[in-house]
């Protein structure tokens, strides 16, 4: 076991340098598509790794405000990478990619938790004041700026124009600045787990050194550099697949969100089955709050000063979707405890998003 721990921080510790290597070798020269693909999974894999060393090091509920931060920053250089490389499809991405994250984290993500923990320990708990005031900045984020944009008058929707983007783009960064504030600093214990639920070994586990910790901080931007160059020499050979197999736009958005939340996915599934349920949410509905938060303000930045239209406004199903998703999501976080039920509804949703994302 250990050999195997020792393997996996020596790989985590590869893939930021052989990523920025790979990243500045690609502004030279074409790489070869599979390679740039195979580096590209790695750099990000690594990244959040690195994330949850410092995470560890600077602990709750910082360590899940770390993590989420981490994710959004490379899902925004994905964003805005691809956005700049290929400007005819730009339009649509970063809503496709922030509905699918949105999407992923509420109902697979939250789903697989309540599921892998439920089953191991019947039912778990939480506290819902912490919970409660970030789905209710979720809800207030997501509505503002996926639904909100079709009913506008200033310009015909699904866009926003340029002042109401920027007027949009200010709320939700004073809507997450705030919600971090409350997290972290004047009401933090609304977020910490019970100490009663601390069975797993990492949770006692002594926290890294300062030098470990550092070498990780250094690693941790390797790797967003690598991943953010990377990707703009990866775009044409993904948009290029995705009309070959003749899949929906929306597609692009749900594959950059898979991609960028699944290492942050497995490690809040852990702390569930630890019946550390508290930190899984935390680190969810987190993520999702940065990553509407700090996306949309960073796209509308780009937009405004490039001219580039973006459409945010969901179509009529995608919003159906969103609404459940969000009145689900309320109920199952209502009583502060969760059952296998709740668990099997949330991966029900995510399934119907996914069927009717490649089956509209």
């Amino acid at each position: 076991m250990t050999s195997k721990l020792r393997l996996a921080d020596r790989t985590n510790d590869i893939f930021p340098i052989l990523g920025f290597v790979a990243a500045m070798a690609s502004l030279a020269m074409p790489l070869n598509a599979w390679l740039v693909a195979f580096i590209l999974a790695g750099a990000v894999v690594a990244a959040v790794h690195h994330a949850e060393v410092i995470a560890h090091r600077v602990g709750e509920p910082f360590g899940t405000l770390i993590l989420a931060l981490a994710v959004t920053v490379i899902e925004v250089g994905l964003i805005l990478t691809l956005m700049q490389a290929e400007p005819e499809k730009a339009q649509s991405l970063a809503r496709d990619t922030v509905f699918a994250a949105v999407m992923v984290i509420l109902n697979l993500l939250m789903g697989l938790c309540l599921l892998s923990g439920a089953i191991r320990h019947h039912e778990q708990r939480f506290q819902r004041t912490g919970i409660g005031a970030a789905l209710a900045t979720l809800t207030v984020l997501t509505v503002v700026t996926l639904v909100l944009p079709n009913f506008t008058s200033s310009i015909p929707g699904p866009f926003y124009s340029a002042t109401q983007l920027g007027f949009v783009a200010a709320v939700s960064l004073i809507l997450y600045a705030t919600f971090a504030l409350v997290q972290t600093v004047r009401h933090r214990d609304y977020f910490l787990p019970d100490g009663d639920a601390q069975d797993e070994p990492d949770a006692h586990a002594a926290p890294p050194s300062v030098q470990r910790t550092a070498i990780s901080g250094a690693l941790l931007l390797a790797s967003l550099i690598a991943v953010v160059l990377l990707a703009k020499n990866l775009s044409p050979v993904i948009g290029a697949l995705l009309a070959d197999w003749g899949a929906p736009p929306a597609v692009l958005g749900v594959l950059i969100a898979a991609l960028i939340l699944a290492p942050e996915g497995l490690a809040a599934v852990r702390a569930a089955k630890a019946d550390r349920l508290q930190t899984s949410l935390n680190l969810a509905l987190g993520s999702a709050l940065a990553t509407i938060g700090l996306t949309i303000p960073a796209v509308a930045i780009l937009s405004i000063m490039t001219d580039l239209p973006i459409s945010l406004g969901l179509d009529a199903k995608s919003a159906v979707l969103l609404f459940l998703s969000l009145i689900v999501a309320s109920q199952t976080l209502a009583n502060g405890r969760t059952t296998v039920l709740q668990g099997v509804i949330h991966l029900m949703l995510f399934a119907i998003y996914l069927f009717t994302t490649f089956v509209p």
